[in-house]
């Protein structure tokens, strides 16, 4: 897959020197979680990490392991696995983070990957296999791909680097070849429900409507609130014990 752009948009970018940073490190640490895995896959230490990042139905819902639903999108199990998740990262994450800003974009990958692990989790109960572990950031590509056909729906791409097609007809492929392989059965089917769940996570979360929401205004609201309250009561009591002379509608 690439990007078959105008000649000055893709001047403009090689020229620009500027690449965005929550791609920037998700690819950093992506690839270096995977370097090391790769070259310490013996170690006992670290298998007994990788086995507590990868996803494992079972141990999510029955020891409450949930970090699992956003570890396991960190490790890749081969080259050709992470080659081309980071590929396609690469390609279509960045225009998106330059587009929506870094903590945006950064929300969204989260949001579907871990989504994408919800429905992993669900399918391999669904067909009784509780044990079966996943790994790889595929989910949260998806959702990658789905805002990207959204976003930039006519923008042509080079499938395979060969053939040329719209962002959009491509995710809707992709969709369509994803469904038809869970169908398939078998390990390889509950797989593709990490793609679907990816397609479907992105796709709500992009129609929902936006709430903002800042945990630190929550806060300073209900803290102003009590002090409001606090200083009520603390006038009734004053009125109390100097009488009631005032009017009784004063506050």
């Amino acid at each position: 897959m690439a990007y078959r752009g105008g000649r000055t948009r893709t001047l403009q970018f090689l020229s620009s020197g500027w690449f965005p940073p929550a791609t920037k490190w998700l690819l950093i640490v992506n690839t270096a979680i995977f370097i090391f895995t790769f070259l310490f896959h013996r170690s006992p230490l670290v298998q007994e990490v990788s086995g507590l990042m990868a996803l494992t139905p079972r141990a999510v819902v029955e020891m409450f392991m949930v970090w699992q639903l956003a570890t396991y999108m960190f490790l890749h199990g081969g080259f050709s696995h992470i080659i081309w998740n980071m590929l396609a990262l690469w390609m279509f994450g960045a225009d998106l983070e330059r587009t929506w800003g870094a903590a945006r974009f950064l929300r969204y990958y989260l949001v579907c990957g871990i989504g994408a692990g919800i429905c992993v989790v669900v399918a391999n109960y669904a067909a009784g296999t509780p044990d079966v572990a996943t790994i790889g950031s595929s989910g949260a590509i998806f959702g990658i791909l789905l805002a990207y056909a959204l976003l930039f729906p006519t923008r042509t791409i080079l499938w395979g680097f060969l053939i040329p097609i719209q962002a959009k007809y491509f995710v809707m492929i992709i969709g369509v070849v994803a469904f038809l392989m869970s169908m398939s059965g078998g390990n390889t089917g509950i797989s593709e429900f990490a793609h679907l769940g990816g397609l479907l996570v992105g796709y709500l979360y992009l129609k929902m409507p936006r709430v903002r929401f800042s945990p630190r205004n929550q806060v300073q609201s209900a803290y102003a609130e009590w002090k409001r309250q606090r200083m009520r009561r603390k006038f009734q009591v004053y009125l109390k014990k100097h009488g009631s002379d005032r009017d009784p509608w004063v506050q």
